[in-house]
């Protein structure tokens, strides 16, 4: 597609934000700058203050009182080391025929080239360069800088501050922490892990950790239940 922001609905829609923490907090402020009209947040968590004045709805339920073409939906889960969270929250939500709209901060720069899909988030001082592809349900978060020609695939978290390369291909899943540095024609396999800080210079197989400066293979602590 070649539209510069993919949406399923219009900037006069309901939105109800899925999720209650930071990351929905940000994403409030920004609908709120722009005027959008907020119905409301979900979370699972019943004792969350509101969010910048927008009121809790209550758990997923409220969302299944408005029919899908009633309202858009905004995925307020972030990720910290993995985007299966939030991955799994959008698939939810779409497989019952909801829609989620695109947040793009006033302040971000986005060249008029870049293709952009559905339920993305570009937050404030990000600067998107032509020939730049971003898949669905995809963040780049603040201040990240996306070089021209990069191919950013579904569900990926680009942290705060990223700096992405030329032509750097970020495969579906793959969450890249605070500071990472790209550097041009990497490759990054699905559901990788990049640390906040790591200097990528060579391609990262699928389900990979890598930490460091040079970024190099760790083994993923998984939390024991």
């Amino acid at each position: 597609m070649s539209e510069r922001q993919r949406q399923d609905g219009n900037a006069n829609s309901s939105l109800i934000v899925i999720g209650g923490g930071g990351h929905a907090k940000v994403l409030v402020s920004i609908l709120l700058l722009q005027r959008r009209a907020v119905l409301g947040f979900v979370d699972i968590n019943p004792s969350l203050p509101p969010l910048l004045g927008v009121e809790y709805l209550g758990n997923d339920e409220a969302v299944f009182s408005h029919l899908p073409d009633e309202i858009l939906l905004i995925n307020g889960i972030g990720s910290v080391d993995s985007t299966v969270a939030r991955r799994s929250v959008y698939n939810k939500f779409r497989d019952r025929g909801y829609r989620f709209d695109g947040v793009i901060h006033p302040s971000a720069i986005v060249a008029p080239e870049v293709q952009i899909e559905y339920g993305v988030q570009v937050m404030a001082g990000v600067v998107i360069q032509p020939g730049v592809f971003l898949g669905e349900n995809s963040i780049v978060n603040t201040g990240a800088c996306v070089d021209h020609d990069c191919l950013i695939g579904p569900h990926v978290h680009v942290g705060p501050g990223v700096t992405l390369s030329g032509n750097v291909r970020i495969a579906e899943g793959v969450h890249l922490g605070t500071g990472a540095t790209v550097i041009q024609g990497i490759r990054i396999g699905q559901t990788s892990l990049v640390g906040a800080g790591a200097v990528v210079i060579s391609d990262v197989p699928p389900e990979e950790t890598v930490v460091g400066v040079p970024a190099r293979s760790v083994v993923r602590q998984v939390a024991s239940r």
